[in-house]
């Protein structure tokens, strides 16, 4: 059994954060995304919470791969969704990365879903894996709450 975090992975980081009871776990026990933008966040927090079969299940059948394992997985820090429009989503997905320069990076991606039966899935992502250097006074991505030129400088 999954160990059920207090704030939802999606909220992360974020200043007011909404408990994981209260935002993705109705999706993930099969309440429908309304938004492209929901489903962007429980699949977030799905691959966070390492929940495959919510993974599989949210990805478009024409898209989705054939073999597809997934592990909780503690390296996501934080999603900031930067623009959210029709049936398109461009979000960050900041992580622990030993092999970057910083030991941290981000997934900036542009994700596409498609509406089927009144049901949103995800299609396919336009993405790019950067190196990341916080600024002296974003949040720490550490999840001190401390500006980062208090905390990990």
């Amino acid at each position: 059994m999954i160990e059920q975090p207090l704030i939802c992975p999606c909220q992360m980081q974020q200043t007011e954060g909404k408990r994981y009871t209260e935002c993705c776990k109705p999706f993930h026990e099969g309440a429908p995304a309304k938004t492209p933008e929901q489903l962007m966040r429980s699949r977030f927090s799905g691959f966070v919470l390492g929940l495959t079969n919510y993974i599989r299940e949210t990805w478009h059948s024409g898209t989705r791969p054939a073999d597809l394992s997934l592990s909780p997985d503690e390296n996501w820090l934080k999603l900031d969704i930067i623009k959210a429009s029709n049936d398109q989503v461009h979000f960050r997905a900041y992580f622990k990365n030993a092999e970057s320069p910083t030991g941290l990076s981000v997934l900036d991606e542009t994700s596409t879903f498609i509406q089927e039966n009144n049901r949103w899935f995800y299609a396919e992502g336009n993405a790019q894996f950067l190196p990341y250097s916080q600024n002296r006074n974003d949040l720490c991505l550490c999840g001190s709450g401390k500006k980062f030129k208090k905390c990990c400088v």
